[in-house]
């Protein structure tokens, strides 16, 4: 009789473990998703700001032989 109740008891908890594993397993898969998401969406903003940049340097380099242009006139 004491064999048995150990036996239920201790299947019940693997049971409860279990199913808390696989609780916390989801939640972490969830939030991995999520930063992989940000993730993402910043390598799309760290590509537009290198094109801004690259933008303002030609447009720099442009301002500068205009203002030579006016200073030789």
């Amino acid at each position: 009789m004491i064999d048995r109740k150990i036996t239920l008891a201790l299947i019940l908890a693997l049971v409860v473990e279990s199913a808390g594993v696989f609780a916390w397993a989801g939640s972490t898969g969830e939030r991995l998703k999520e930063v992989e998401l940000r993730v993402a969406q910043h390598a799309e903003a760290a590509e537009r700001l290198a094109r801004v940049e690259v933008k303002l340097e030609l447009a720099v380099a442009q301002l500068a032989r205009i203002e030579r242009k006016l200073e030789s006139l």
